[in-house]
Formats: structure tokens, sequence, C-alpha cells
């Protein structure tokens, strides 16, 4: 089915000016148009449109893929009361006695947050096979990194950084198809916004043509 994503701005990447009531047309996997929504809803009138606020980015690379996914635990809701909520590491996460089982399911959880910050992709080596399995699940990429990223580990890819520096692929030149459909939506007016208020205010985020996250 071909599906139409609509924000009041879709910022490309690759340097490409920002497109107001910009619009990307998905077709299974992949990237088929990227235009306005005017143009795209024109030239294919039967598509579903889904309508988003703010505005539509390319994925997200977060750096720090081991130390959230394998050098943390995520705690499960139901352990909130004992663990409370935020990742645990450092002497905290020796004590838990970490298995297999344990890992992966703290890596389900922490990829189900990456996602939610609009993260695609992570950087960095993965060893843990319970860890690796979960990743690879989900679809969550995994990049090579050349140096250790500085600053402390953080599930929003931009804190600290400019979407620039940040974004995995851009979306495909107009009259370009061929590309998977990769993107995050934030319910922020522009990338000054954005910048300003970070990843968390992610409403939704395309994998491979997949709606894998959207805010409740």
């Amino acid at each position: 089915m071909l599906t139409i994503h609509a924000a009041d701005l879709l910022v490309p990447g690759d340097r490409r000016p920002p497109v107001p009531g910009g619009a990307v047309l998905v077709d299974g996997r992949g990237c088929a148009a990227v235009g306005t929504y005017e143009e795209l809803a024109a030239a294919w009138p039967t598509a579903r449109v889904r309508r988003w606020p703010g505005l539509i980015t390319p994925g997200l690379l977060n750096p720090y893929g081991p130390e959230l996914l394998e050098r943390a635990y995520h705690p499960d809701p139901r352990e909130a009361d004992e663990l409370g909520t935020e990742p645990i590491t450092g002497d905290g996460l020796a004590a838990l006695g970490m298995t297999d089982s344990r890992w992966g399911a703290s890596a389900r959880r922490g990829v189900q947050r990456l996602l939610a910050h609009g993260t695609v992709a992570v950087a960095g080596d993965l060893w843990r096979p319970a860890v690796v399995d979960a990743v690879h699940r989900a679809g969550l990429g995994v990049e090579e990194r050349f140096a250790a990223p500085s600053g402390r580990p953080t599930l929003d890819a931009l804190a600290g950084r400019s979407l620039a520096d940040v974004l995995l692929l851009p979306l495909p030149p107009e009259g370009q198809a061929g590309f998977d459909a990769t993107f995050a939506v934030f319910d922020v007016p522009d990338v000054a916004a954005l910048a300003e208020r970070g990843a968390r205010t992610c409403v939704a985020t395309v994998l491979a043509g997949r709606l894998v996250y959207r805010r409740r």
C-alpha cells in the first residue's frame, strides 16, 4: 500500500533546503518519492495519508551503541519501584547479576527507547549475542565508528550535536527512488527548535517503510 507521510516541514538533509508542506511517499519498504504534499497527493491520489505535526527528517544515528545497549540496563516498567526508570550503569549494573536473557530483554527495551528518539541506527561494535539478536530483530542499523564519542551516553542523539552531524542518510533527491523509507518526525516547527528541545520531541519513526514508533 502506498502511504504519504506529510508534515509542516520536510528537512531532506544533504544541505538541501527545507520543503514547507513536505511529504514522503512510501511504497513497501522503499521511498518512492519526496516533495510537497500537494505534488505527491496529486500524482498518487489513492495513497493513504498520514499527517504529522512538526517536521520530517532522515533517521538519526546515535553514536553510543555499546554504551547504551551493552553497558547499561534498561529496567522493565514492572521494576520501576525497585530500580527506577533510567538506564543503570557502573556499580549498579554489576550488582544486577546480568544473564543473557536479561541482556536481551534490556536491549529490546533500549532499542524501543532509541526508536522513540528518532534513532534508526547506532554506532559501535556490539558483541553480546542476545543484544545483537534484539537489535537485528528490530531492524536497527549498526554502523562502524572510528573513535569513541565524547560526552555522556544519552538516548538523545542531538544532545550536543547538530542535526547534520547525526543524520544517517539524507532522503533521496526528487525524482530518485530505490532508497529505504527511513525517517523520523519531530513535533517542532523548525531545525532551531529541534536543536533546542532535542530528539525527545519525536512523534514517529519509520524504518524501511515500517512505522516502528508512534507517540501515543
